[in-house]
């Protein structure tokens, strides 16, 4: 099984999983997006708002392939860029930090830790921008779904994924906590388990490679 993550770009938007593609929750504020939905412009509003960040700060989004198939995505973005961001009782997002819009595996990819990829692949790219953390509202009332609809229909990860890949708590909340991930000490994590995995191999596979 093939893995591959590209970054999201005007070409392979229509990759994201529907229901992402045609939505502007995070993109515009309530009234706007609301406007989008109801005049059915709300694929066409998606599809500005990436080119003009993609122009103005860069890589928004990751898209994750399995064996050339899009197996699912993440998206993330300054705040500045989210509009919706000021909407929870625990905003605002420091200002040291990226917001982590949304993200989801396809239901036929759960469970193979692609989601972890989607993050490790997102953390990469804010390290070598220089971007200090990621920030996230979670939803802390269902763990079912790496991704679901909040009542007042934004998409929340749950809290529970969040901080089983490495985020803590900033601003707790029954409901909609903000959390952070230091993208440094993520960086560092992943390269020393990488290292430790390289070693453990390198013992396993070295009498094989002497006889």
């Amino acid at each position: 099984m093939a893995r591959r993550v590209a970054n999201l770009t005007l070409d392979n938007l229509d990759d994201l999983a529907s229901s992402c593609r045609s939505c502007v929750v995070w993109e515009l504020d309530p009234v706007a997006a609301e406007r989008a939905c109801r005049a059915g412009t709300a694929p066409l509003e998606k599809e500005a708002w990436v080119s003009d960040t993609l122009l103005q700060w860069g890589s928004c989004g990751q898209i994750v392939y399995v064996d050339g198939t899009p197996a699912g995505h993440v998206l993330y973005a300054p705040a500045a860029y989210v509009p919706r961001s000021l909407a929870f009782p625990t905003s605002p997002v420091s200002s040291d930090a990226v917001l982590l819009i949304s993200a989801t595996v396809r239901e036929d990819y759960r469970g193979g830790g692609l989601g972890r990829v989607l993050l490790q692949s997102v953390v990469r790219d804010l390290s070598r921008r220089g971007v200090r953390a990621l920030e996230a509202f979670g939803d802390g009332r269902r763990p079912e779904h790496m991704d679901r609809t909040a009542a007042d229909g934004t998409c929340l990860l749950p809290v529970e994924y969040l901080l089983a890949v490495g985020f803590k708590t900033v601003r707790p909340h029954p409901r909609v906590p903000r959390l952070r991930l230091d993208v440094k000490s993520a960086v560092s994590w992943r390269e020393e388990a990488e290292s430790a995995l390289e070693r453990l191999l390198t013992t396993i596979q070295t009498p094989a490679l002497a006889r």
